[in-house]
């Protein structure tokens, strides 16, 4: 894909003007679309981050994190080309633990 000089940052906001989506993409080799490609940040309507991770060539890669809209993290795990990996855990909004689910290698 592009090398990191290629980024471009896209910001997507609410009706209300607040940002609902940043992230980074690239233009696809072909020049017709837009690649996700690189950090990814999703926020609330009250302006908390919603989440946050990295995209490599349109698919999730690396550690991810999605909190719940009073800030409390709601859920964590690893992503490998696109797909959850490994053990993801889960919280609730009042940050009590949901039991952990495995999804292997």
């Amino acid at each position: 894909m592009s090398t990191e000089a290629d980024l471009n940052i896209a910001e997507i906001p609410y009706d209300s003007g607040a940002i609902k989506f940043r992230y980074a993409r690239v233009m696809s080799p072909d020049g017709t679309r837009w690649v996700l490609h690189g950090f990814f940040l999703a926020y609330h309507v009250n302006g908390n981050v919603a989440s946050e991770g990295h995209f490599t060539d349109g698919k999730e890669e690396g550690l991810w994190r999605d909190f719940h809209s009073n800030g409390v993290l709601a859920s964590e795990g690893q992503y490998r080309s696109g797909k959850e990996v490994g053990v993801w855990r889960f919280w609730m909004s009042d940050g009590v633990e949901d039991p952990v689910r495995d999804y292997g290698d």
